[in-house]
This record gives C-alpha cells, sequence and structure tokens, in this order.
C-alpha cells in the first residue's frame, strides 16, 4: 500500500518547510488539509486539493479511499503527533501507513518566546475539547499552554480563569508564531481585553496566580466533600480515598462507577491522569446531570455520563479494567454483569453501608474471594462550648481481582 506521507506546516508556510518536505508536496496528486494550510502552498503544488472532511474522524476513511491509488499527502499544523492529525491517521491507518514530517510545535516555538523550560509547562489542547478540560490542570504557580480553537479562545480562558479564582494570573497570547505577522498581547485574565481582535492562530499561555480567598482542589484522591454539588449521595472523603487506592487506577484503564450518586469516585479516577477513562453509571436523571456538572467544575469533562438502570444500561459498554458499584449491590444481577463484564487482572470494589449491602458483599466474598476492609471514621465537631467526636456511618469495602487467563 502506498505510504501517506503527513507534513508538518507552520504559520511560516511554505518558507519554513524542509527540501523533503516540499519534495513529497510537489510530487502529489491530492493535498488535505484546512483551508488556512491550503493557502500557504504555492500554485504550483498539487493538481487536487482537498478541505479536510467535517466532521473530521467520521469522514477521513471515505476521503482516502476515494483518492485510493494516488499520491495523497496530508498537511497539518506543527507537530502532526502532538494533539495533530497525524495520532488520527495512525489510529485509523496503522503508524506503518504514515510518513510523518514534522514542524516545529506551536508549544516549542512559545516556550522559546517566553523562556519556559518545555518539561516544566503543561499544554491543554481547547481544539474540539471543551473548555472546562482546562481546570484540571490549573494551580498556583503553575505554567500552562492553551492550544487555541479560535480567536475567541484567549477571552473564554480568561473568563474561566477568573471563574475559578485565577484572576490575578498572567495571560500571554502569542498569535501567528513563527510568520511575519506574529504577535504578543499581555494581561491579566480578570483585566483581560484582548488589546483588540486575537489571532484566529493562536496560543494562550498561563501563569497561574496564587488563590488566597479559595483552596483549590489538590490532586490526591480523596476532595473535600464541599468540592462536589450533592444532594448526600456522596462517597465521603477518607472513604472516597480509600477506594480510590482499592481500584488502583493505570493510565489507560477504564472504570464503571455504577451508582455514581455525585459522581466523585468516577471524577476522582479521571483526575489521577489524563489518559484515565470512565463512564459515571445514574439511574436519576437529576442526579445524572449533577455529575455532569461536578466533573466540569473538577476539569475532567471527558467523563461519560449513562442514565438508566444497571445492570440494563451496562449491556454494550466497552469493557472495564475496574469497577467501583457504590450503589446497587443489592440489585438482582448488577455484580453479576459488572463480574462478567471486567477485563482479566481487573477489580472490582464494592463499598456497603446497610446491613443488607453488607451481606451481599459477604455472599459475593464468599464465591469470588478477595477482601473486606470496614472503614469508621469519626470527625470532630462542636459539643457545647467543647470539641466532640462525630461517627459517620461505617463503610464495608469489598475489593476483588479477576484472574487472569492461562
Amino acid at each position: 500500500m502506498r505510504p501517506v506521507p503527513v507534513v508538518g506546516i507552520g504559520a511560516d508556510g511554505w518558507a519554513g518547510l524542509t527540501d523533503t518536505a516540499r519534495a513529497e508536496l510537489v510530487a502529489a496528486d491530492v493535498v488535505v488539509g484546512s483551508a488556512r494550510q491550503l493557502a500557504l502552498l504555492p500554485a504550483s503544488v498539487a493538481p487536487e486539493r482537498v478541505p479536510y472532511p467535517s466532521p473530521l474522524v467520521e469522514g477521513l476513511p471515505g476521503l482516502l479511499d476515494a483518492h485510493a491509488g494516488r499520491a495523497v499527502v496530508v498537511l497539518a499544523s506543527g507537530d502532526p503527533m502532538f494533539f495533530g492529525i497525524g495520532a488520527t491517521l495512525a489510529r485509523l491507518l496503522g503508524p506503518e501507513r504514515l510518513r510523518v514530517l514534522p514542524h516545529v510545535s506551536s508549544v516549542t516555538l512559545a516556550c522559546a518566546r517566553l523562556g519556559w523550560p518545555a518539561e516544566d509547562v503543561e499544554t491543554v489542547s481547547l481544539v474540539g475539547r471543551p473548555l472546562a478540560a482546562l481546570t484540571a490542570a490549573l494551580a498556583p504557580g503553575r505554567r500552562v499552554l492553551v492550544l487555541s480553537a479560535d480567536a475567541d479562545t484567549p477571552a473564554r480562558v480568561a473568563a474561566l480563569l477568573t471563574e475559578r479564582g485565577y484572576g490575578a494570573s498572567r495571560v500571554t497570547v502569542l498569535g501567528d508564531l513563527g510568520a511575519a505577522t506574529e504577535s504578543r498581547h499581555d494581561g491579566t485574565a480578570a483585566d483581560w481585553t484582548g488589546a483588540g481582535p486575537m489571532p484566529a492562530l493562536n496560543i494562550v499561555a498561563v501563569t497561574c496566580a496564587d488563590v488566597p480567598d479559595a483552596e483549590p482542589p489538590g490532586w490526591a484522591s480523596g476532595l473535600a466533600d464541599g468540592a462536589y454539588e450533592s444532594d448526600g449521595q456522596l462517597t465521603k472523603q477518607e472513604v472516597r480515598a480509600v477506594t480510590l487506592a482499592k481500584l488502583a487506577p493505570l493510565p489507560g484503564e477504564l472504570l464503571w462507577d455504577v451508582g455514581a450518586g455525585s459522581g466523585s469516585v468516577a471524577i476522582e479516577w479521571l483526575r489521577v491522569h489524563p489518559l484515565c477513562r470512565a463512564v459515571a453509571v445514574e439511574r436519576d436523571p437529576v442526579r445524572a446531570d449533577r455529575v455532569r456538572r461536578n466533573a466540569d467544575t473538577l476539569g475532567v469533562p471527558r467523563l461519560r455520563v449513562v442514565t438508566g438502570s444497571a445492570p440494563d444500561v451496562l449491556h454494550g459498554l466497552p469493557a472495564p479494567a475496574a469497577v467501583f458499584v457504590g450503589g446497587g449491590v443489592t440489585g438482582a444481577g448488577v455484580v453479576e454483569t459488572c463480574w462478567d463484564a471486567l477485563a482479566p487482572g481487573g477489580r472490582l470494589v464494592a463499598n456497603a453501608v446497610t446491613v443488607e449491602s453488607e451481606a451481599a458483599v459477604a455472599t459475593w466474598r464468599a464465591r469470588l474471594g478477595g477482601d473486606l476492609v470496614r472503614v469508621s471514621v469519626q470527625r470532630a465537631s462542636p459539643v457545647g462550648g467543647f470539641t466532640g467526636w462525630r461517627p459517620l456511618m461505617p463503610v464495608t469495602i469489598w475489593t476483588a481481582r479477576k484472574e487472569r487467563e492461562q
């Protein structure tokens, strides 16, 4: 099969390409790219120019099939494998079909202009992703580079920073990096005016300020209960920390949070690593909407929320590496369905509060093995003019691991 060259191109256009990249474009029958990228090429390149399909991922297979047998070159912004179309093509065609010719990425150029060590910078892409994804990267003193979707992104970033208590953060917008029209605009999030319209091609640099009037959520499991909007259906902080430790998330793994309540376990699973995935299953539509809001507030809008009753809605979901049953452990078929769906080596963790649910997890432990741990938490609270201990309801945690196939 003919390889597909993927050529990274910067705002400097043809002038910034290597001789090898130029040769691929000159020899192409078809060049695929965005309207902006195609406009950067001289008239002598490619008898046919095809814009990216919309939607992109769904439309790419048909586009490539339509030009099978022809020399197709795909244009990408900067480094095709860094939040770029190269990664999409690698999944679609297989990496062996690609010949990637990268350009200097906008992140590299931004770090060079700002004097920021690239290894100390968090990068968040808002291209085709919700603004709430930025929230998880925010922490006092942290440097963040935001890949913008369009000219309006800087103002939206500034508004989110201000809403989250980071209004004093320094914001720098670098436009058209590497081009003759390169620009820079500086300000604070709270006072951001943008100094006029921003270039459509821009990257936003944020230096997060301290948050004196608020306590930013930490990155460890067991966020304060007050970090969540809840109607009381919430795995409490101390129990949640133990539960996450038992679930033992790893990058790339998928969690089912069955009976999600406020979504706290799934949300904190996702906050462990950007490659972690989770599905929150909640039968109450009001609570399901609350789970979505909590996910946005805590910076993990990628959480998938499924509204419906288990086990019915579990069928057809991708196989999980871990399952948390926070509600419904006594429901008919719930544990069976979760256990059957688990991948080999997967973990199932169920929390029990009532006598009936404790009896259920004890029965399941007798059948499937695993560990039982009872967690009892007491919190200090006023007793008249003194301080006393008020116990929370004890929680029994059952953890079982599915054996790997021999």
